[in-house]
C-alpha cells in the first residue's frame, strides 16, 4: 500500500511538472522584434581591411571610428599621409606614385575615407589588374593588394618582400551558392 501511495504521488507530480504549458506567446516581457529606440554610436569601422589598423595612430583610433566617412578625409588625411611616408620607401621621393598613379597625398586621401566602394553596374573586385576598388569578391587577395599599393611603387616591383602577404588562397574552397563562405573547420 505504501508503494502504491508513493507511485500515485510520483505520477501526480510528473503530470503537474511536465504538463505545464511552454507557450510564451502571452508573456508581456518578450520582445517581438528588434528595439531600435535609444541612442547608438558607431564603435568601429573597417571598410577596407588594414586601413584603420595601419594608418590611424593609436591615439586617434576612437575618434576615427566615430567619425562619419564623409568627414574622415578632412580630419585624417594628413595623419594617413604622414604614416604612409614613414612606412613606405616607395614614396621616399617627391612625385613617387603607386600603380594607380596616385601620389602619397592623393592615395591617402582615398584611404582616409574608410568605405568599401561598390560598382553597381560593373565588375566587383578589390583589384583585378584593371578594375580597382569597385567592391570586393570573396576570393580577392585584399591584403596583398593593399601591400602592393603601399609598398610596390609604380609597377609593383619596389620592395617585393613587403608587397605580399604570401597567402595565395582561402584555406578551404568557397561554396558556389549561398552562403558562399566555406564551412568552419
Amino acid at each position: 500500500m505504501k508503494n502504491l501511495k508513493i507511485f500515485t504521488l510520483a505520477i501526480t507530480v510528473s503530470f503537474l511538472v511536465f504538463n505545464c504549458s511552454n507557450n510564451d506567446d502571452d508573456d508581456p516581457t518578450m520582445i517581438s522584434g528588434p528595439d531600435f529606440s535609444g541612442t547608438y554610436i558607431q564603435a568601429d569601422q573597417m571598410g577596407r581591411p588594414a586601413v584603420n589598423t595601419v594608418f590611424v595612430s593609436s591615439s586617434s583610433k576612437d575618434m576615427f571610428n566615430i567619425t562619419i566617412p564623409s568627414e574622415q578625409n578632412a580630419a585624417f588625411q594628413s595623419m594617413f599621409e604622414a604614416n604612409l611616408l614613414g612606412l613606405s620607401p616607395a614614396y621616399a621621393n617627391p612625385g613617387d606614385q603607386n600603380a594607380l598613379m596616385l601620389d602619397a597625398a592623393t592615395f591617402t586621401g582615398l584611404l582616409a575615407t574608410d568605405v568599401l566602394n561598390v560598382s553597381l553596374d560593373g565588375t566587383t573586385t578589390f583589384y583585378d589588374g584593371t578594375n580597382v576598388l569597385t567592391g570586393r569578391a570573396l576570393a580577392d587577395d585584399v591584403i596583398t593588394v593593399e601591400l602592393l599599393l603601399i609598398f610596390g611603387g609604380e609597377d609593383f616591383s619596389e620592395n617585393p618582400t613587403l608587397s605580399n602577404d604570401n597567402v595565395s588562397s582561402n584555406d578551404k574552397p568557397f561554396l558556389v551558392s549561398f552562403p558562399y563562405l566555406a564551412s568552419p573547420w
